[in-house]
């Protein structure tokens, strides 16, 4: 998405706009909703001509879309539209002198970002990118929504709602959170070092 929106095709640029758009401006708990619910608004997936009643297969969108590959579908697009302005905004913060100067050596677009734009970049993207995954982490909360049975929060009011005693599972998934979170924390402090080399204050 973020390469499309850099694209200079205006219908690679127009997708990706509205792309980035919907899934930005919904929200992700209404989202999670819909796709749990494709089964429903969706009985059957089939591939034929169009306008006919021929149909080459056909299969239940209840054996395509469980409960695990809605909650991963919706999340994952949400997301999407999120991380690819991250990353765009992180691109486009390379002086373009370094893009001219590495064309200048005779190096090809994918090489030059891989050697220059993206080592550059990276360093502008790992800060907003670990905050969006841990962000992300605690969303998962909203898949009972799908609802997908196997998720932390869903987990948590099942045994809360047996035992009658909801706030001391309700801490037990706040600490688990906590730890989740908190080593992804330590893997982006560790990323921000590796790609920040080079560039520490004099």
């Amino acid at each position: 998405m973020a390469m499309m929106r850099k694209s200079v095709n205006p219908v690679l640029r127009a997708v990706s706009w509205f792309f980035i758009w919907f899934f930005r401006g919904t929200p992700v708990y209404t989202q999670l909703v819909f796709w749990g619910m494709f089964a429903v608004l969706v009985p059957k997936l089939s591939m034929g001509i169009p306008f006919t009643s021929i149909e080459f297969f056909s299969i239940d969108s209840n054996v395509v879309m469980t409960s695990l590959n809605a909650a991963v579908i919706g999340l994952s697009l949400n997301e999407a539209a999120y991380l690819s302005e991250i990353v765009r905004a992180g691109l486009e913060a390379v002086d373009a002198g370094q893009v001219e100067a590495a064309q200048a050596l005779g190096m090809g677009r994918s090489l030059t970002m891989r050697r220059v734009v993206l080592p550059q970049a990276m360093r502008i993207i790992v800060p907003p990118l670990g905050n969006e995954t841990i962000g992300m982490l605690k969303t998962t909360s909203l898949v009972l929504a799908v609802p997908f049975t196997l998720e932390l929060q869903f987990a948590t009011n099942a045994v809360a709602n047996r035992i009658y005693k909801p706030i001391p599972l309700l801490i037990v998934a706040s600490v688990w959170y906590l730890v989740i979170t908190s080593v992804l924390m330590v893997l982006q402090v560790m990323l921000e070092k590796h790609f920040g080399k080079g560039f520490e204050a004099k």
